[in-house]
């Protein structure tokens, strides 16, 4: 594919050959990576913040819970600032979506991975694209980038299910009756939840008013199926005043997107397309790329029953802690790795247990 700025630029290539925009310049190619806030601005939520450089760094989706307060939406407003700029292939994808939308500005190709924030009202056609002729939906226009979702357990179960195919299969396909068209849709999913309807179950500070049944039908949707598709399920806590009265600064954006782009790297450079993060490996990739140590394997499998996970969510561990290994620059997968990915399943601790016995 080729993008050209001008019906002159495409006559020019017919007639030559001469491909337009053949570089992203380097003064555009960051150019996404440095808008909106800076991890430097969030306080005291260091271990979130570390959680969602693994996820940045491997593609992998990741939910943050956490009560009202803690940082949790500023957190996900930084992520654009940390995510590794396109390359030629991809910011072709991301502005060939755009420009069937109308949202392409006339500037050439896109520089900014999407990152894209629907209401909790969107419908599942909204969600995944519909109409006639077929539009795409919000999982299309966070192609290459990010889809947000806000307070997760306010969205409609039919649109939180809907996003099961799209997760695992990268795609989405609109039927109709006289065409059929397959959407691409190969996203990073966050998502930021409250612990219960008021936000305070577990706070040390607020106590919850939610009733026990209350707090079941909302913890449905942190559970199943499209909760098992998420990677890293990480708990923000309230901070404390100690780190507010510190003011102390967290790591800037530009060292965590350094370190993102390194682990990257590494990836490309082990898988090559049509993978190119450790989220979208297979079992057969898992086998060959995610070397685990002895010591690894034992800590690992031994969590994996005591914690009685599927076999998916003992991929992701996988995935993860290959991501971990990857920033560390280590070719192994060593205990620590797998420790700090175990870290990330916070929604299958003894915190849901005892939420689902309360």
């Amino acid at each position: 594919m080729v993008a050209a700025r001008t019906l002159q630029e495409v006559v020019r290539f017919l007639e030559t050959g001469i491909v337009p925009n053949r570089d992203i310049s380097t003064k555009h190619a960051h150019l996404g990576a440095n808008l909106g806030p800076d991890f430097s601005q969030v306080i005291g939520q260091a271990a979130t913040v570390r959680a969602l450089e693994v996820a940045v760094a491997g593609g992998h989706n990741i939910i943050m819970v956490g009560p009202p307060g803690a940082g949790k939406t500023l957190m996900a407003s930084c992520v654009p600032s940390v995510l590794p700029a396109m390359d030629r292939e991809e910011a072709i994808d991301v502005t060939s979506i755009q420009s069937i939308m109308g949202l392409v500005d006339g500037r050439g190709l896109a520089v900014s991975r999407p990152f894209r924030n629907p209401h909790h009202s969107i419908t599942p056609a909204g969600m995944l694209g519909g109409g006639n002729p077929p539009m795409p939906g919000e999982v299309t226009l966070a192609h290459r980038g990010v889809l947000y979702l806000d307070e997760y357990c306010e969205y409609r179960q039919a649109v939180l299910q809907c996003l099961r195919s799209p997760m695992e299969d990268g795609f989405v396909v609109i039927s109709r009756s006289h065409v059929q068209v397959a959407f691409p849709s190969r996203f990073m999913l966050v998502a930021s939840a409250n612990p219960c309807p008021c936000g305070y179950l577990g706070d040390s500070e607020r106590p919850c008013v939610c009733s026990g049944a209350q707090v079941q039908r909302y913890r449905r949707k942190l559970s199943g199926p499209v909760i098992d598709r998420i990677d890293i399920q990480i708990e923000a806590p309230r901070v404390s005043r100690a780190d507010l009265q510190g003011h102390s600064a967290g790591r800037s954006s530009d060292k965590i997107r350094a370190n993102v782009s390194e682990a990257r790297e590494r990836q490309r450079r082990r898988f090559g397309n049509p993978i190119v993060t450790n989220s979208c490996m297979d079992p057969r990739n898992i086998e060959h790329a995610a070397m685990l140590s002895p010591i690894a394997g034992a800590l690992l499998y031994e969590a994996v029953d005591k914690m009685a996970l599927s076999a998916r969510a003992c991929h992701k561990l996988i995935k993860v802690a290959r991501t971990i290994a990857d920033l560390d620059a280590s070719a192994r997968i060593k205990d620590d790795h797998v420790l700090e990915a175990l870290q990330y399943r916070a929604l299958d601790s003894a915190e849901i247990a005892r939420c689902s016995h309360g």
